[in-house]
C-alpha cells in the first residue's frame, strides 16, 4: 500500500475539525396544529391496534388529572403526552358526557 492510497481514520492532536453530521431518518409529518379558544376537542382515530379516542386543548397543568379521570370513568387505557389525552377505544360520547358535566366546553372533532 503506497502513502497515496492510505486515509487519516483518527488522529489525537486536534488539527483535524470533527465531521458534521445531520440528523438522518425521515422527518416526522406535523400534526395540523387545534386551535387555542379555549374549547375541548375530541375525536377519534383508527390506529393500527384499533381505535383510539383523542381529546385535544388541556392545559398541561390538568392533562394527568383529566387523563387519569377520563380512564377510571370509561374503563379502558390510555396515556397523556404531548397536550393529548388518548384512550383506547371509541369513547366520544362518554369523554363530551364527562366534559359537559364538569362545566367544559367541548366539541367533537370529524365525522
Amino acid at each position: 500500500m503506497s502513502n497515496d492510497d492510505r486515509r487519516l481514520v483518527y488522529s489525537s492532536d486536534g488539527s483535524l475539525p470533527l465531521p458534521s453530521y445531520r440528523a438522518q431518518g425521515k422527518a416526522q409529518p406535523k400534526r395540523a396544529s387545534v386551535p387555542d379558544d379555549g374549547v375541548l376537542r375530541v375525536g377519534c382515530e383508527r390506529r393500527r391496534n384499533g381505535q383510539v379516542t383523542l381529546v385535544f386543548g388541556l392545559a398541561p397543568a390538568e392533562l394527568e388529572l383529566v387523563a387519569a379521570e377520563l380512564k377510571r370513568l370509561c374503563g379502558t387505557g390510555g396515556t397523556a403526552k404531548d397536550g393529548v389525552v388518548a384512550l383506547q377505544g371509541d369513547k366520544r360520547d362518554a369523554v363530551l358526557a364527562y366534559l359537559a358535566k364538569a362545566g367544559r366546553r367541548a366539541k367533537r372533532m370529524g365525522g
